[in-house]
């Protein structure tokens, strides 16, 4: 990038992030995640540090927080609310350690470590051990004055436990729980108003109520994490000691030797980030020493000795280089967008999926549009919008193909569907997705067979239908680029090792339509055999747990197909055996459970094993079939369900008494 180019991108992307922040921090709204404004701010920084003529004092880089609002009156900070400068990766947090040492070369550098809430910055004063003033962060110099409001939160003592003479200033965040969020953000759905996006917008907006009594309606809690006074503290940690003494909520943190035990505490908060009942995005990471601390002082707008280690960002922003489209193994077309290479959750993405046609017009993607990419667990990152100012005029449209790029065929979409099909049963694409799928480990777990092999059976016209890997023998793989003796014969080994398969793995590997993995083991439970299966009703399919109209008249239309059919009979004339079914306990006889939140003893995964190997029925929804709902922590929207529906509800412990 030239540095007129440069330019012009910092200027829309000062321009772009200010207009958020501006929502945020003023208005209490929010169009775009933290996690996709950090990814701008970080685009923003990175090309001030390239080009550092190019930074000027209205650049975002430059600032700490928003104007005070002009209904409240102003609050001058005596030592400025200054802001956390973040880092993203362990090679970050490491340089920063270097810079500490090169600062003060000989010391020994401790650390302590406390979770960063995402919640409201607020500055308490207490003069003589009362209450005197609360007040917002505003822009870091001056806040707002909210003192009657922050008196309705309980967990805010309006006087210290332990007298204290003089002043004495304590900041912290203003937080609500995720569930009570949840229940509130549901009441006001009740009483047809808006909900709001988040935990925090919701504190910030209720802080800024003018109307005290409308904030004493409001379950806030206050969390205490600094103490602005010299009360005969050393290091950080006491503070937190000091702090509890004086009657506050403080978060448990954790002293630190080293910058490796700064890791592990990450890692292990972030693993255990969905269990807490606040929201955190990250670890506040300071040096515990505070005399050296103050010797460290400010740089820009933050404390050099104070960092905000941040976990791996759900979203990201980048630019899309090019849109393609895929076909799948049940004929479905996906548009991907080619992005340039962005970190997401912790993993570098290049592609990312636009679900469909209808997705493109609603977000209004075009080639070269800067957009907000989401990435969830394992699940393939998708573009969920668009940042239309940052466009220079050179994007261009997407045209969705009318035919199938790779046979020909003109697509088709099916009545009150939104996804375009190829049609064709010959299609090249389709049927090698469907090799994909077949030897995977959920179904035949063929090792050593990924997908250039397969593609390269089919262009030696060696494999077109599953049951021909069966007929494979070391001498058709051996003439073939990049096979010898040894690996011919390691695949040919593990082909016939995965002729004997359990049934709800066959199930699986015949990529019915719906049908995934929990569905293929109700299946296998409740019908035994290929031929019970392929011989019933779409009423005898519905009463299998967890599968309705849709899903069982996809599995009925399925073995109505003569191609299929004539697929399943070549598999077994190829050799396929079909494993005994283990035999299930029948202590749970038939119930139907659904877990909702999470349990201390065991995973998900733990508990729905459980509960078929002693004769249960595990489902992922709350319906009128529901036995037991099993209660763990942070439930969701499924126990409100349950009870409106009048399902027996149990806690962890009664659970665990009926496995035993």
């Amino acid at each position: 990038m030239t540095k007129q180019e440069a330019k012009k991108r910092i200027e829309k992307l000062k321009k772009t992030i200010s207009y958020h922040r501006y929502l945020y921090h003023v208005l209490d709204k929010q169009e775009i995640s933290d996690a996709a404004l950090d990814s701008l701010k970080r685009e923003l920084k990175g090309l001030e540090e390239q080009y550092p003529e190019l930074i000027t004092p209205d650049s975002p880089t430059q600032r700490v927080g928003g104007s005070p609002l002009k209904g409240f009156k102003k609050v001058e900070h005596k030592i400025p609310m200054l802001s956390i400068e973040d880092i993203f990766s362990e090679e970050e947090l490491k340089d920063w350690e270097i810079y500490l040492k090169r600062l003060a070369p000989g010391k020994t550098l401790n650390y302590f470590c406390e979770p960063k809430i995402d919640g409201f910055a607020v500055s308490l004063i207490y003069k003589n051990g009362i209450l005197e003033t609360g007040a917002t962060r505003g822009n870091g110099q001056i806040g707002e004055d909210v003192t009657q409001n922050l008196k309705t939160i309980e967990s805010i003592p309006l006087k210290l436990q332990k007298e204290e003479k003089g002043i004495v200033e304590v900041r912290g965040e203003v937080y609500m729980e995720k569930k009570e969020f949840e229940r509130f953000n549901r009441e006001r759905i009740k009483k047809k108003l808006s909900s709001y996006a988040n935990p925090r917008n919701l504190a910030a907006g209720s802080i800024r109520q003018l109307n005290s009594r409308l904030v004493d309606q409001r379950p806030l809690k206050f969390l205490a994490y600094d103490l602005m006074a010299d009360l005969n503290q050393k290091k950080h940690s006491e503070e937190h000691q000091i702090l509890k003494a004086l009657g506050f909520k403080t978060e448990e943190g954790r002293e630190c030797k080293t910058i490796d035990e700064v890791v592990d505490f990450w890692k292990k908060l972030n693993e255990k980030r969905d269990d807490l009942p606040f929201q955190i995005d990250g670890l506040v990471i300071g040096v515990n020493d505070n005399d050296l601390n103050q010797k460290l002082g400010v740089a820009g707008k933050s404390p050099r000795g104070l960092r905000a280690f941040k976990f791996s960002a759900k979203q990201a922003t980048t630019k899309i280089k090019d849109i393609k489209v895929q076909i799948g193994r049940t004929g479905a077309i996906t548009p991907v967008a080619i992005l340039e290479p962005v970190q997401v959750g912790g993993v570098t993405v290049s592609r990312a999926t636009l679900h469909n046609e209808d997705e493109i017009k609603r977000l209004g993607v075009k080639i070269g549009d800067t957009v907000i990419i989401e990435r969830a667990g394992d699940v393939i990152p998708a573009v969920v919008g668009v940042l239309k100012d940052l466009r220079t005029g050179k994007e261009k449209e997407f045209k969705f193909p009318s035919a199938c790029p790779v046979c020909g065929s003109n697509l088709q979409k099916p009545e009150k569907e939104a996804i375009w099909r190829c049609p064709s049963v010959n299609c090249r694409a389709k049927r090698k997705e469907f090799l994909y799928h077949f030897v995977s480990k959920k179904a035949f777990d063929i090792n050593g067979l990924g997908p250039k092999i397969i593609g390269q059976l089919m262009d030696e016209n060696l494999v077109s239908q599953p049951s021909d890997l069966f007929e494979l023998a070391e001498g058709d793989l051996i003439p073939l680029e990049r096979f010898a003796n040894k690996s011919a014969g390691n695949i040919i080994s593990a082909i016939q090792y995965s002729r004997k398969l359990t049934f709800s793995r066959f199930i699986y590997s015949l990529g019915i339509r719906h049908v995934g993995e929990e569905t293929s083991i109700s299946l296998s439970q409740y019908f035994n055999s290929i031929n019970k299966l392929k011989n019933a009703s779409k009423q005898e399919l519905e009463e299998v747990s967890d599968i309705g109209k849709e899903v069982s008249g996809s599995i009925y239309n399925w073995f109505r197909d003569k191609n299929n059919l004539k697929m399943v009979e070549d598999l077994f004339r190829a050799g396929i055996k079909i494993l005994p079914s283990k035999k299930f306990g029948r202590k749970l006889n038939g119930q139907t459970f659904v877990l909702t939140g999470s349990l201390d003893s065991m995973t998900r995964g733990e508990t729905h094993k459980k509960i078929r190997l002693l004769g249960g029925h595990p489902s992922s929804s709350i319906s009128s079939r529901t036995d037991l709902l099993v209660l763990g922590k942070n439930p969701s929207s499924k126990l409100d369900k349950a009870k409106k529906l009048g399902v027996r509800i149990i806690k962890e412990q009664e659970f665990l008494k009926m496995l035993r």
